[in-house]
């Protein structure tokens, strides 16, 4: 296993909403200890609400965590200035979700590419590093002088790759890219993160719901629910014998390609609770298929069922 890279330990994430009077707490990110190792690629999965984008804004201090530690090459960066971690910043970069948002629709696709070498100063011929670049994510270096509304959402998520590589970072976190493509853009986005990882090294956090996607590029999956993980897994192993209730339920909504075999996912009951009003014990339990009487007070530690296969419930 190569060395780690990036580690939260007890990382939580909450914020405050309501009135002086009526404060509320939400528990988006309750305690998370993961690693990412370099040049592989962990998922993080789970329904919307479940903490995922919180939990990868969080590590790039985009948010601000509200307790534990992130660890970057073992320093502890949430204990630095904002202008302390400029300089590791560039270490870690971002592809939003939504290309169609994330990009200055004002701005010349160059200009947007360029934009991360300008805020840091790098050195050099801009113009030929953003062609270079455009060329990398299999774009022509002609489109540099075009705008983003003439492009199609593929190939906006591609400008938005070029930009997160043009500062060569170690770690990539890849936010539900692939929400809102075809099928078959999907799996040309998910080849070209898999050939750019192959080119350049670099790690990825790949934020999604969709397990279907995430077995075609992670090393390995993290299941996220109501702010915790409650499994963890090598990739091939999460979908041969995935061992909490959640991550079952998950495991069977993922339609099957052969039209011949029926199909009749498990429904889960109810939705999610409120991250305000977080359940006491597992907090999977008020819509778990086999809970049991203590499933509803003791909260389930993440132990370790099998090497490298992590589980939090009680009856794993």
């Amino acid at each position: 296993m190569s060395r780690a890279l990036l580690e939260t330990r007890g990382l939580r994430t909450h914020f405050r909403r309501g009135s002086w009077l009526a404060p509320r707490r939400i528990h988006a990110v309750d305690g998370v200890d993961l690693v990412i190792h370099e040049r592989e690629t962990l998922a993080l999965v789970g329904e919307s609400g479940s903490g995922k984008t919180t939990f990868g804004r969080t590590v790039l201090r985009l948010v601000e965590p509200t307790a534990g530690a992130i660890l970057l090459d073992g320093e502890d960066i949430t204990r630095l200035s904002q202008r302390a971690f400029r300089r590791l910043r560039r270490r870690m970069q971002i592809v939003f979700q939504n290309p169609y948002a994330s990009l200055n629709p004002r701005s010349t696709v160059g200009a947007i590419v360029a934009q991360p070498l300008r805020a840091h100063h790098v050195p050099g011929d801009h113009a030929r590093a953003v062609a270079e670049l455009l060329e990398r994510v299999g774009l022509s270096p002609d489109v540099a002088r075009r705008y983003p509304h003439e492009f199609s959402g593929g190939q906006r998520q591609r400008v938005a790759i070029a930009r997160a590589l043009a500062l060569r970072p170690d770690l990539v976190v890849a936010d539900e890219i692939t929400s809102g493509l075809d099928a078959s853009l999907k799996l040309r986005v998910l080849a070209l993160l898999r050939d750019l990882q192959a080119e350049l090294h670099q790690a990825y956090l790949f934020i999604s719901h969709d397990l279907a996607v995430v077995r075609h590029i992670a090393d390995r999956v993290a299941v996220m629910y109501l702010g915790v993980i409650v499994e963890e897994a090598p990739t091939e192993t999460l979908y041969r014998t995935p061992r909490h209730p959640y991550t079952q339920a998950l495991h069977a909504s993922v339609p099957s390609p052969d039209p011949g075999r029926p199909w009749n996912p498990p429904l889960l009951a109810g939705d999610p609770p409120s991250p305000v009003l977080i359940p006491q014990g597992c907090r999977f339990h008020p819509r778990c298929p086999v809970a049991e009487a203590r499933c509803r007070v003791e909260v389930p530690e993440l132990r370790e069922v099998a090497p490298g296969h992590r589980v939090a419930c009680h009856l794993a």
